[in-house]
């Protein structure tokens, strides 16, 4: 478990999208993103995806078909989070509540609302779950196994079926360079493989947390299959 001072300290780093991954900021921000109420305090969890796309540019252009768009997406957050109406930008819940209740999101298809917080913290839920998976995957997976065929079966369960068949095979192609489940592990800088896999089992919890909540919300209010 981390120290208040050591939480901090990593809390500092969460800004720098340049900085070197290390999986404890991710498990920090992710610890971090529910208040008592249970509502998912943006600041954190944008902080953490920003851990997380440090991690995805770490193993070079792998990823990059979905780090670029998580940043642009961050981007489109980080303005909404700073502009006139912020305050409705604290928490998932409390945007939820005042995009739909102030008829800000395109509900059929994109047309005035095109980069409203519900469809843009959407496309981050979704990312958000292949993530879960592929890493619950390495995480309780044999040493022999292919991070490849982990990482595609993920895939194929969550982000797939939003994207067209020309992009989900160029994308399951260049899964095939994933490294080995060893040196994946080793990559999230926080000592070796059975040490990163134990900071794993810390961190997946929350994670899966903080998405069932968002799920629970979004399908609440019929925003599940926003355009």
């Amino acid at each position: 478990m981390l120290s208040t001072s050591e939480m901090y300290q990593l809390l500092l780093k969460m800004d720098d999208l340049e900085s070197e991954f290390n999986l404890k900021v991710v498990l920090v921000s992710f610890k971090q993103c529910l208040n008592e109420k249970e509502e998912v305090l943006l600041e954190y969890y944008l902080a953490g995806w920003r851990g997380l796309v440090r991690f995805l540019n770490s193993l070079g252009t792998i990823f990059s078909f979905i780090s670029k768009d998580v940043v642009t997406k961050l981007q489109i957050m980080d303005q909404l989070r700073s502009g006139p109406q912020q305050e409705h930008y604290s928490s998932l819940q409390a945007m939820v509540a005042y995009e739909v209740g102030n008829q800000l999101v395109d509900l059929e298809r994109r047309s005035r609302h095109p980069d409203s917080g519900c469809r843009t913290v959407l496309r981050l839920h979704r990312a958000l779950r292949w993530l879960q998976l592929f890493l619950e995957g390495v995480r309780t997976s044999p040493e022999d196994a292919r991070t490849s065929v982990l990482c595609t079966d993920s895939y194929n369960a969550s982000l797939a079926a939003y994207h067209p068949w020309i992009i989900r095979r160029a994308v399951t192609v260049a899964f095939c360079a994933l490294p080995t489940r060893k040196v994946f592990l080793e990559s999230m800088n926080v000592g070796s493989s059975k040490q990163a896999v134990e900071m794993l089992d810390e961190a997946l919890p929350f994670i899966e947390r903080v998405y069932n909540i968002s799920q629970k919300l979004y399908a609440e209010h019929a925003l599940l299959d926003l355009p």
